[in-house]
């Protein structure tokens, strides 16, 4: 048995494990595995490469000024459902509880809504309120835009929409988890009479809702922010996985504020100011993070062959974008219907990112048409955009090298501009052997 050394791991875990395709893969556990350990390196160069780390502590100062205001509408909505008891219970049951600002967060939650109520003129408090609360959704949604790499931002109405749905949740689940323990006490007080089996369901039932209500809560976060479209699955895992660190980070930290409170000489009762702060920049990072990997599931696939096609030739590239085609059109003549990017690249299992890209490419040049499904808008295939008795080598070959911008330079000199005309005439010549030429004769 060869014995493995760290440089094979290393040379795996780096180069080969990316040249193999999900479609190489002939069972489950094998797709998982590698899945896996590349959703693991993804989230690490993640970390590193996007500043996961800076984010994080810029996000916190954001939230330090944003959470009464966004507590306050947590706070308004709760009242227009009549809950609000039932969220100051929760808050005083979390790490906020314990290290006694509820009562101080709740007299500032309420003197905000009274300013709020009552601005200079009417609406203008309220303006203020709902500018705070989006003002922190909005870079927090920069920053899920630049982990998936999202160029463009939604429009304010959108925005404003899924923010709002947010805060609408919030008091929702929290009562939603509030009744639903109510009821697991009730039940077993009325059916267990054991005191220790009482007891254990008891205080696993409310920590296990907790768990429950936090993997929804960033799971729905993760599907909602980003301006993109995100599966569920790619938004649960980590929603669950991001959660229960949260939890535990949570128990964390009321295990040392408690020992603090015995123990603390130096900070005496500003001993959890620093705590408050460790902890709101950790949470950040956790939520970064578990967006980070939202984006690695997702998008697993588009880092297949990633050092490869980083030194693909120009010839190669030319060939897997003309053997796409040739499918394409045959699928088409042959009245079959179209493929998808996926469906192509699972074919003759390629690489997805660089079937996207070649098809973006020839959809730009108007070789091909993007055709979308009826049921479902972003299932998009393809199919040829001319008389594919036109469709030659020398036309999509052509018409790839004339892409993008020409003669952008302000003053080119005039031996260029005798060597542009002499080239475009060359390459004009299909009878003559091109190859033979010499620069120097251009």
């Amino acid at each position: 048995m060869k014995k493995i050394r760290f440089s094979d791991i290393v040379q795996f875990v780096s180069y080969d494990m990316w040249r193999v395709t999900t479609n190489d893969l002939d069972s489950f556990f094998k797709r998982l595995g590698y899945g896996i350990i590349r959703t693991i390196v993804l989230v690490a160069r993640g970390f590193t490469s996007k500043n996961l780390n800076d984010k994080a502590k810029s996000l916190t100062y954001s939230l330090i000024f944003a959470v009464v205001p966004i507590l306050a509408m947590i706070v308004a909505v709760a009242k227009g459902f009549g809950v609000v008891d039932v969220i100051e219970t929760q808050l005083n049951a979390s790490f906020l509880g314990e290290t006694n600002m509820v009562p101080t967060i709740m007299n500032m939650v309420e003197r905000y809504l009274e300013t709020a109520q009552g601005g200079v003129f009417i609406g203008v408090g309220l303006l203020i309120l709902l500018w705070a609360v989006y003002s922190f959704f909005q870079s927090v949604e920069t920053v899920f835009n630049r982990i998936w790499n999202v160029k463009k931002s939604r429009s304010i109405l959108r925005q404003a929409t899924a923010y709002i749905a947010i805060v609408v949740l919030i008091p929702v689940l929290i009562v939603c988890s509030a009744g639903i323990n109510i009821f697991v006490h009730t039940t077993v007080e009325s059916t267990i009479h054991v005191e220790a089996i009482h007891n254990f369901l008891r205080t696993s039932g409310v920590k296990f809702l907790q768990f429950v209500m936090c993997w929804l809560l960033f799971t729905v976060m993760y599907i909602a922010i980003p301006n993109t479209k995100v599966r569920f699955m790619s938004a649960l895992i980590p929603g669950i996985i991001m959660g229960t660190l949260f939890q535990l980070l949570q128990m964390l930290s009321v295990y040392i504020i408690a020992s603090l409170s015995r123990t603390s000489i130096v900070y005496g009762a500003f001993a959890t100011i620093p705590i408050l702060m460790t902890w709101l920049q950790y949470t950040s990072l956790l939520i970064l993070i578990g967006a980070e990997m939202s984006y690695a599931i997702q998008n697993n696939e588009e880092f297949e062959y990633e050092q490869d096609l980083n030194r693909m030739s120009r010839r190669y590239k030319d060939f897997i974008m003309l053997y796409l085609l040739s499918v394409i059109i045959k699928r088409f003549e042959n009245e079959q219907p179209p493929m998808t990017a996926h469906q192509l690249a699972s074919h003759d299992h390629l690489p997805i990112r660089l079937v996207n890209q070649l098809l973006s490419r020839m959809v730009e040049t108007q070789i091909l048409r993007e055709v979308y499904s009826e049921n479902e808008e972003d299932e998009k295939t393809y199919q040829p955009a001319l008389d594919t008795h036109k469709i030659s080598v020398g036309l999509v070959i052509g018409r790839i090298e004339e892409q993008g911008t020409e003669h952008f330079l302000q003053s080119p000199t005039p031996e260029m501009k005798a060597f542009w005309e002499s080239y475009k005439q060359l390459k004009e010549r299909k009878n003559e052997q091109v190859k033979d030429i010499l620069i120097s004769e251009i």
